[in-house]
């Protein structure tokens, strides 16, 4: 089988997945995912898609984590895995779409605006 590549992005994480059959390994920044992700909240979010359609012990998973936080990252990589399981067979999509696995998450931090110390907040008025 050939090597299944896709993208998954959350808030300012990009997820790089290069997706081929295997014994279920997922390397992270070239460590075990497991490693790289210490929180086990982490683990059960990455292997999320895999658990549900039971093809966690099928494929091997290379990825490229790169930007945000540990919460973005990972579920970047949830995305990025269900994307790609979509390549591999797309009757796979109406299970992870029930999901929510399928939606990239749009909510990002809004701009700082000028004149404010942030992007809502304002300085303290004063009457007088």
């Amino acid at each position: 089988m050939e090597v299944i590549n896709t993208i998954g992005r959350r808030k300012a994480a990009i997820a790089r997945i290069y997706m081929s059959e295997g014994k279920g390994q997922i390397i992270v920044n070239n460590r075990d995912f497991k490693e790289y992700f210490p929180d086990k909240l982490h683990h059960y979010v990455v292997e999320q898609p895999l658990n549900l359609l039971e093809v966690r012990e099928t494929y091997d998973i290379k990825v490229n984590l790169d930007g945000g936080g540990m919460t973005g990252q990972a579920e970047a990589l949830r995305l990025a895995i269900s994307r790609a399981l979509i390549k591999i067979n797309p009757e796979y999509k109406p299970a992870l779409r029930a999901e929510g696995f399928v939606t990239r998450d749009p909510r990002v931090v809004e701009r700082k605006k000028p004149g404010q110390p942030k992007a809502r907040k304002r300085f303290q008025f004063s009457k007088r």
